[in-house]
């Protein structure tokens, strides 16, 4: 399907993406639109010349009302937005209501509830057993029958091009710890999960259920102090190392655009239990690319994920533990089988002192998924730049 906008086309933000968020002009409040080439179309104001009841939700300044109407709303809202800007006879609403990006703020899209992040590549977890515990297994005994993950900080998720304060915090030292400036700081290449159909406290989500309860996708960077989490994650895991900032794409793909993505697992041995959907549940094949200072470093491929979303969520709900509108669930570092594969400045420098990050430097995070026209959509980059600590 092809739009009459023009530019739109072979753009990776063509109709068969149309990715979310919130944006605003001068003077006004923020509200939804959605990605349209180089430009916002504000749903608003053409929901409500075509007295839709959406366009209520439509001009929050969150995509959390809109979310939070559950999947059969998300999909209408979805066919009506491809059938404007696909069909020439809506030329004349639509366009008045088509913003140049360059005249627009883009805002965090979602108000996040809670954040869990994951460990769901197998070569990253390896990389990371191999680095620390050269002399063990790389993986864990648990590794490959649950995936591991920990609860994070909601309060310090921020839109992509928020600059990121370098983290202080203490530091392993001889014989004490010591107090200062991370000196290793790290970065990570997810993505993300955001859900929007809540769930019942006590009532697990199947596997099966996943496209009922989430709303899309979004680019994740989850921003690691390695010597801070080094000295604290035992026995309980991350905690201040990983709280001080995660950074996602201002743009949310919705599932749907995601239609053409979805390819078979590597693999599961042993084969998980059966709340998990043993061979039921499929990977992303996703292009990421990991540039620092503009020079790429890195392109992992998603689609070499060990645990498929679904069971991510499956899992983060088994226990009984109730999913909110806008929570939000990352994949853990995205990385495949080969050197230039790896999604964190720890496994491409092999723990190196010199690997890590200096303040000033500019982190871009950018992902690409086979689109349901037979081209690629773009989806939305993460960017950041790291500013000095502030002692």
């Amino acid at each position: 399907m092809s739009s009459w906008v023009p530019g739109a086309d072979g753009s990776g933000f063509g109709v068969d993406h149309l990715p979310y968020g919130v944006f605003s002009r001068p003077g006004e409040e923020p509200r939804v639109g959605v990605r349209i080439a180089d430009q916002v179309l504000d749903l608003a104001p053409v929901a409500a010349a075509e007295m839709l009841d959406v366009h209520r939700v439509l001009e929050a300044r969150s995509l959390n009302p809109l979310m939070a109407e559950g999947r059969r709303v998300r999909e209408s809202v979805r066919a009506w937005v491809v059938g404007l800007l696909s069909d020439e006879s809506e030329r004349d609403l639509v366009e008045p209501h088509l913003v140049p990006l360059t005249e627009v703020a883009l805002h965090l899209p979602v108000e996040v509830a809670d954040y869990v992040d994951f460990y769901a590549s197998e070569h990253h977890a390896s990389n990371v057993g191999r680095i620390f515990r050269p002399d063990a297994e790389p993986l864990l005994p648990n590794w490959k029958h649950l995936p591991v993950g920990y609860h994070g900080r909601a309060g310090t998720v921020v839109g992509s091009g928020t600059p990121v304060v370098r983290p202080c915090g203490q530091r392993r030292g001889d014989p004490a710890p010591t107090y200062g400036p991370s000196t290793r700081l790290d970065i990570e290449a997810e993505l993300g999960f955001v859900v929007g159909t809540p769930s019942e406290l006590g009532t697990p989500v199947p596997y099966d259920a996943f496209a009922d309860h989430v709303f899309g996708v979004v680019g994740l960077n989850d921003w690691s102090a390695r010597d801070i989490q080094a000295w604290e994650y035992v026995p309980l895991g991350p905690f201040l190392g990983k709280s001080f900032a995660t950074s996602v794409s201002h743009w949310v793909t919705p599932l749907e655009a995601l239609d053409a993505a979805w390819v078979d697992l590597p693999g599961q041995d042993p084969e998980p239990l059966p709340y998990l959907g043993p061979g039921a549940t499929r990977g992303l094949d996703v292009d990421v690319e990991v540039a620092v200072n503009g020079e790429v470093v890195s392109r992992p491929p998603y689609r070499t994920m060990y645990w498929s979303p679904a069971q991510l969520l499956a899992h983060l709900t088994v226990n009984g533990a109730s999913l909110r509108t806008g929570d939000l669930y990352a994949s853990g570092t995205i990385s495949g089988p080969e050197p230039d594969q790896r999604g964190s400045l720890l496994e491409l420098g092999w723990g190196a002192d010199d690997a890590f990050l200096d303040d000033g430097d500019e982190v871009v995070i950018r992902y690409a998924a086979p689109g349901t026209a037979g081209g690629r959509i773009t989806l939305g980059e993460v960017a950041g730049v790291v500013e000095p600590a502030r002692t």
